[in-house]
């Protein structure tokens, strides 16, 4: 289990920094006590001052020799074994408090629930330093959980930056590792309204591919069934109307991949509208809903894709009594709704 979620979220979405390192070298042999540990665990307990995320990026970035092989932050050591580590630079505590106003759908003593809106970077990250829902989080509230680093105040699960709706805020450490440990386990139930660019003939199905690093693009996911960095990946969908070109469906992936519903849309030939890294087009006016011809200086309707968090199900942290989180649809993908269904096409 990772510090901000579960391994089945560990994926970086495509405006994730790449680990920054210096040329400090840190020199160690694992002790009879960390055999059998994974390197990034064994470096957090090992270095002060880094999160487990920190380091896990490092040492996928190559900042770790073991007996001068470079290794991967899954690999396990043995006693004995010579460590040779870059160090990256340190965390800068850049989340700067921004009043920013925040849908709130739910907040105690243990945990806030955000509807966050489509445009919105979860995190700061290259090229967004600002706007983000950690500088609003961090202006609104005095405590968050600081497992995920000075960056990710309360952060347990992500949501790309175009997606719509429901996030879950921890407020301690311990709900945090809670929340996490729910993550981690699959006890968490997601739901995912979104529209499709095309028709799918099927009412319900399971996706199961596995997703990768796609083998050309850094920020871009695959479907890869042999590689390194495949992870199985299932999604289950449902059908909830129809139109001419396109269809309004229900997604509830039962495993965390990142972009994991984009990829599968994809893959079944159906990718989501308006998603210009899958589909390769990032808007679309009413004319184009509508099948009829454009009419000058059309404004788009939708310039992000259609995929909106509407549901998040799990135990609260402290009383374990089961709880739902539910976002409604955005303004943005209600008005493409409506456009299709005036079109009487089904």
């Amino acid at each position: 289990m990772t510090p901000d979620g579960s391994e089945d979220e560990l994926d970086l979405p495509e405006d994730e920094v790449p680990a920054t390192l210096t040329d400090v070298i840190r020199r160690v042999q694992v002790p009879e006590t960390a055999a059998g540990q994974r390197i990034d665990v064994f470096l957090t307990q090992l270095l002060d001052g880094y999160s487990r995320q920190q380091l896990r990026d490092a040492v996928q970035a190559g900042a770790a020799e073991v007996d001068g092989r470079v290794v991967r932050p899954s690999h396990r050591l043995r006693e004995g074994q010579a460590i040779q580590f870059r160090m990256p630079e340190p965390a800068s505590d850049d989340t700067v408090p921004e009043n920013i106003t925040l849908d709130i759908l739910f907040e105690d003593d243990a945990m806030v629930v955000v509807n966050k809106p489509a445009g919105m970077v979860v995190h700061p990250a290259r090229g967004n330093w600002t706007g983000t829902l950690t500088s609003a989080l961090a202006y609104r509230f005095q405590s968050l959980s600081d497992i995920g680093g000075p960056t990710r105040p309360g952060i347990v699960h992500r949501l790309d930056r175009e997606t719509s709706g429901v996030i879950v805020v921890a407020k301690t450490n311990a709900v945090h590792l809670n929340l996490a440990q729910q993550w981690h386990d699959r006890e968490v139930r997601k739901e995912y309204l979104a529209i499709s660019s095309a028709r799918i003939d099927r009412d319900r199905d399971l996706i199961d591919a596995k997703i990768g690093k796609h083998p050309f693009q850094r920020e871009k996911m695959a479907i890869r069934e042999r590689h390194e960095s495949s992870r199985d990946a299932r999604t289950f969908y449902e059908v909830l109307g129809r139109f001419q070109k396109y269809c309004f469906l229900k997604a509830m992936p039962e495993t965390g991949r990142t972009h994991q519903i984009r990829v599968h849309m994809e893959h079944i030939g159906c990718p989501i509208l308006c998603d210009r890294l899958y589909g390769g087009h990032g808007e679309v006016t009413r004319s184009q809903l509508l099948g009829t011809k454009s009419l000058p200086g059309e404004k788009p309707v939708l310039t992000r894709h259609a995929l909106h968090a509407s549901r998040l199900a799990l135990r609260h942290p402290k009383t374990g009594a089961m709880m739902d989180f539910f976002a409604p649809l955005a303004p943005d993908l209600e008005q493409v709704l409506e456009i299709l269904q005036s079109s009487g096409l089904r």
